[in-house]
């Protein structure tokens, strides 16, 4: 691949041309003045970026040192954080503050819902995530195991049924009539600017009329109706020409509901993003969602057609006048973090720039014609997720990084606002400091069990052997992790100001369990929480509407504060005299999930999808499940729970087991993949098998445990072969 040498700077041509060519065309930016900024930032930051880096690793090692030194004693944890704190891995708590951000988005502010991440190099993935704003309520549970029973190509009437049973009882609750159900009604009318609802001949009006905001249609003769709750829309459809509208004693053909609110356009753990090549087909996407034109072809029952973004819906207000609503979720962009670098753009000194700060310029210039146009964010805003920050000293890099941004593109400062990730650690034990560093553009901060978990296994990875992985959500530190977040969060002022948000679910097809238990979410005061689907979305929508939870947020402000020394129980097993039988299942369990993962990832160049279990459930894995997997093996393994023979011995075992489950995929053999690579045929010359061997093998010394550097490494092995 030719390069182009631009101040000092060796970028790749495909990478240059796209900049010059598709991104800077409808800004007022110009190229050379572009390339001469970026250049000298490039160079100011990367010597500061690699020092963070190796910051971290000093501390590691010194983390390491302690615990080896105070193996056979007694732990006290008052000895733990006096160490902590003369190490800086802990930094002094200042004085309480409240955010300042500005220019937020009602999204991000004012309305809790779900909220998607999707992968940035898939533009169909894209389109869709994009479009989720809205959902069928009806479709989201007559294809879902939220409703009991068989499934079939033709309409079921008896499951529809059902489904309009149980979305009349889900309305009844959130938006009751009186002294009438949703089930009773015959017919929906406007009359004297109110919504009518007629059993037979008598009226019946919502308890809270004012919940009833528009209409579309005419008043004798609706389309749909809107009404709110707790700042959420829902439009009921009325069609009695419609196949379960004319079934319906009050004709009514569906309900749509606001579903993702926000989705995070996800350049990080859900792809695999190696070289300028990838890098570009992300960078594209995210310029198609910016300039609103992002199209992708698509196929179903035969008929091909184009799918595009949704245009905005508009309805007739009680009064009379136009209402419009957004016809598409707020999106965010997830950077990568501090670690990684990319061969797309190489410095100076030949080495490769830090991906992070090419990914904020290029996000940021993509985002110039938002700004312009105003159909993502209103207020001209930016919205960037930035994952795997150690400490208040790495978040505070970043907002020089995003200031520096600013004022080399001629953008009001405050501009780029910016989504903490707490997940790692440093940054979880230091959370207020961290938000400090940033209080005026913070607009995020959440909670991820997985990555969150793998840095509290190789932070204290010399303690001594972990818990099985299942365990680890019962342990304490987990449990008040999530607490301490939210209770940060609100004494910082992030109520009615900025997103707390919550993990992901990781069962797409198991939406019944995800309706049980998520709701616990928006209890806990998240005003977001990830799903793995826009059906998941929707489904999950459904939580916001019964928790209110800027209410739930006010009662948690009084509740006992989260306890640091909870945070610091270091979850390692005191007495790991497990039974042989045991070990080997948590082996295998770990196994097939690194293999299930890793051969999608540097075989085909999948981040993320649904990867079968070793139970054969579909679970939507990203990098996060790799972490924690890896290095839970890892750890067994430096401390003598299991053998490298015996581990090799089940990874090759759930590498027969992969390949069988993943022969017939369909997902191999489209899009321009080539079919599936067999790890079991070669273990010897499987680069894919490597891989996932050299994560378990050599997982204790991988930087803070991540799997990029190795993940990496190996994809553009593979990709050098094709």
């Amino acid at each position: 691949m030719s390069v182009i040498d631009k101040n000092g700077l060796k970028i790749t041509s495909t990478l240059f041309e796209f900049i010059n060519n598709e991104v800077i065309p409808g800004t007022n930016v110009k190229s050379d003045d572009f390339w001469n900024k970026f250049e000298k930032i490039a160079h100011e930051l990367s010597p500061i970026n690699k020092d963070l880096i190796e910051k971290r690793e000093a501390i590691q090692k010194k983390i390491d040192e302690w615990h080896k030194k105070n193996k056979n004693k007694d732990f006290y944890k008052r000895e733990y954080l006096d160490f902590l704190k003369s190490i800086s891995y802990i930094v002094p708590e200042k004085e309480d503050f409240k955010i300042e951000t500005s220019d937020v988005d009602l999204e991000i502010s004012s309305i809790a819902g779900p909220q998607l991440v999707v992968p940035v190099d898939n533009a169909r993935y894209a389109l869709n995530a994009a479009n989720a704003r809205w959902g069928s309520l009806y479709d989201a549970l007559y294809g879902t195991d939220v409703i009991s029973g068989e499934k079939s190509k033709e309409y079921n009437e008896e499951r529809g049924n059902k489904v309009k049973a149980y979305v009349r009882k889900f309305l009844d609750e959130i938006a009751p009539l009186d002294n009438l159900s949703w089930s009773k009604i015959s017919s929906i009318q406007i009359n004297n600017e109110d919504v009518v609802f007629l059993n037979g001949k008598e009226e019946k009006h919502l308890k809270n009329k004012n919940q009833f905001i528009g209409f579309n249609g005419k008043k004798d003769k609706l389309s749909s109706i809107l009404i709110k709750n707790n700042n959420l829309h829902i439009e009921i459809s009325i069609d009695p020409n419609h196949l379960i509208g004319k079934s319906d004693k009050a004709h009514i053909s569906d309900v749509i509901i606001e579903s993702a609110i926000s989705t995070i356009v996800d350049n990080e753990d859900s792809v695999s993003a190696v070289d300028a090549e990838d890098k570009v087909k992300c960078y594209r996407n995210w310029l198609g969602l910016m300039k609103g034109d992002l199209t992708a072809g698509m196929k179903k029952n035969e008929k091909s057609f184009t799918r595009k973004l949704n245009p905005d819906r508009s309805y007739t207000s009680r009064e009379g006048k136009k209402i419009t609503l957004h016809g598409r979720a707020l999106l965010l962009n997830r950077n990568v973090g501090h670690l990684m670098t990319n061969p797309a753009i190489l410095l100076k000194d030949g080495s490769e720039i830090p991906e992070g700060i090419m990914d904020a310029f290029v996000s940021t210039l993509c985002a110039l014609h938002d700004f312009k146009n105003k159909k993502n964010s209103r207020t001209g805003s930016l919205y960037i997720v930035k994952p795997k920050m150690h400490g208040p000293e790495e978040v505070a890099f970043t907002n020089t990084l995003f200031e520096k941004i600013e004022k080399a593109l001629g953008i009001k400062k405050y501009s780029i606002k910016v989504g903490i990730m707490d997940e790692e650690r440093r940054t979880t034990i230091n959370l207020k400091e961290c938000i400090r560093q940033v209080k005026n553009r913070i607009v995020f901060i959440n909670t991820g069990f997985l990555d969150r978990t793998g840095d509290e296994m190789h932070t204290s990875f010399e303690a001594g052997p972990m818990i099985f992985k299942g365990d680890m959500k019962k342990s304490t530190w987990l449990g008040t992790y999530e607490n301490w977040n939210v209770d940060i969060g609100l004494n910082c002022g992030f109520s009615g100001k900025a997103q707390i948000g919550k993990g992901m679910w990781a069962m797409p097809d198991q939406m019944a369990n995800m309706m049980e238990q998520k709701i616990d979410h928006p209890k806990s005061g998240a005003n977001c929480a990830w799903v793995p689907s826009p059906t998941a979305a929707t489904l999950h929508s459904m939580h916001y509407h019964k928790i209110n939870v800027f209410d739930e947020q006010n009662k948690i402000k009084s509740r006992s504060k989260a306890k640091l020394d909870d945070i610091l129980e270091i979850p390692k097993a005191d007495r790991p005299n497990w039974a042989l039988e045991d070990i080997n299942r948590e082996l295998e369990n770990n196994a097939q999930g690194i293999l299930g993962y890793v051969v999608r990832w540097v075989n085909q160049g999948i981040g993320c999808s649904k990867v079968p279990d070793i139970n054969n459930v579909g679970l939507m894995e990203d990098r996060a499940t790799l972490r924690i997997s890896s290095q839970h093996i890892a750890n067994w393994l430096h401390h003598g729970i299991c053998t490298k023979e015996q581990v090799m011995k089940v990874m090759k075992k759930m590498a027969t087991i992969v390949d069988k489950q993943n022969e017939n995929d369909p997902a191999y053999n489209r899009s321009g993949r080539a079919g599936y690579i067999k790890m079991s045929n070669d273990f010897e010359n499987s680069i894919a098998f490597s891989a996932a061997c050299d994560l378990v093998f050599k997982g204790r010394v991988q930087p803070s445990g991540y799997t990029e550097p190795l993940l990496h490494q190996k994809r553009l092995k593979k990709k050098s072969l094709n």
